[in-house]
């Protein structure tokens, strides 16, 4: 199968040239670095199947464009496929397959990594010692052991990020409209959201991003949060209202943010912006709180996680080879 890869970064083709090596029937592949939307759209020309990646604008008229020129298949190489239409790709007959876990334990423990950063001011003791300032005024936190974390979203993830927490001797509260024996087993109490955000002192959020979930933490949700809570967002960006979080900022009442994705990250993250000037006034406006720690959408990034996406997306176009149908589908169905 030829496969056309959008947004591919130098580690996606040594990766995915690794694992298709390995197969018995090997893909041919086309690594292409720009971001698959509407305009270009037209590079996969000739190509059986394309690989697009969280930040690739996959609209109704995107996939139009792809299935004029032949394409059957489309492969995402990530979990989440909320920027894909996928009525229209049923509508068009595209298949569209997905890579529902890779590595639940890199997303989990870069979670941890965030709380630990965010809470013990790493990010600014690390700029301190750097300059010669070895004053701790300012870089106080506070233990997490017997700290209460809410854990919004228990699956594969959510349920590592339990057990670490439970590690850590946090008292563990949960919320998710199917709750899971595991996350139980390992520690969590199952409450309702608001109950959650309430009584945590720490909140962290492992849920998709669907139309239910956009903005699920707005200006209601951080006013009834515990006054000085941190908010911990390693899932989707849109879950957050970010002008509601600055403002929550400002006040005192959200004690601090520590992200890896943001609802505008498409014209920022995996790019190399450091001589331009930032033109989200929204998120420079972040980076200006000392309580505040963000980093570019790599809690997926390890080698793990990255083999374990290579291997499933190629497994996707191979049984779609196969059998018409990729291992994991997204369907209609799964929008409901």
């Amino acid at each position: 199968m030829r496969i056309a890869m959008f947004s591919a970064k130098p580690y996606d083709r040594e990766t995915f040239e690794r694992v298709n090596g390995d197969l018995e029937a090997p893909h041919e592949l086309t690594f292409m670095t720009p971001h698959l939307d509407r305009s270009t759209a037209v590079l996969a020309e000739g190509a059986d199947a394309v690989c697009a990646f969280v930040n690739d604008d996959v609209d109704a008229e995107t996939l139009e464009i792809l299935a004029e020129r032949g394409v059957k298949l489309l492969l995402m190489r990530c979990a989440g496929y909320n920027n894909v239409d996928v009525a229209a790709a049923e509508r068009l007959g595209l298949a569209i397959g997905r890579v529902p876990a890779y590595s639940p334990h890199a997303v989990a423990e870069h979670t941890i990594a965030l709380i630990l950063g965010l809470n013990r001011r790493l990010h600014r003791a690390y700029n301190r010692v750097r300059e010669g300032n070895f004053e701790l005024d300012g870089l106080m936190g506070f233990d997490l052991h017997g700290k209460t974390v809410g854990v919004v979203g228990t699956g594969r993830i959510g349920i590592c990020t339990i057990r670490i927490l439970a590690g850590f001797g946090c008292r563990v509260l949960a919320a998710d409209p199917h709750p899971a024996d595991e996350a139980r087993e390992a520690g969590a109490d199952y409450v309702d959201l608001p109950d959650l955000l309430e009584h945590s002192d720490i909140v962290t959020l492992h849920c998709p991003l669907t139309p239910g979930t956009h903005h699920l933490i707005d200006e209601t949700a951080l006013a009834s949060m515990r006054n000085g809570a941190y908010l911990i967002n390693t899932s989707r960006g849109g879950l957050i209202d970010t002008r509601a979080v600055i403002r929550a900022l400002k006040s005192g009442q959200l004690g601090g943010l520590a992200i890896d994705v943001y609802e505008e990250e498409g014209d920022l993250f995996f790019e190399n912006l450091s001589g331009q000037v930032l033109q989200d006034d929204i998120f420079a406006r972040l980076l200006t709180f000392p309580n505040v720690l963000v980093t570019g959408h790599q809690a997926f990034f390890t080698e793990e996680a990255l083999n374990a996406i290579a291997r499933t997306s190629l497994a996707n176009a191979t049984a779609f080879e196969a059998e018409g149908q990729p291992e994991h589908a997204v369907t209609v169905e799964m929008m409901a």
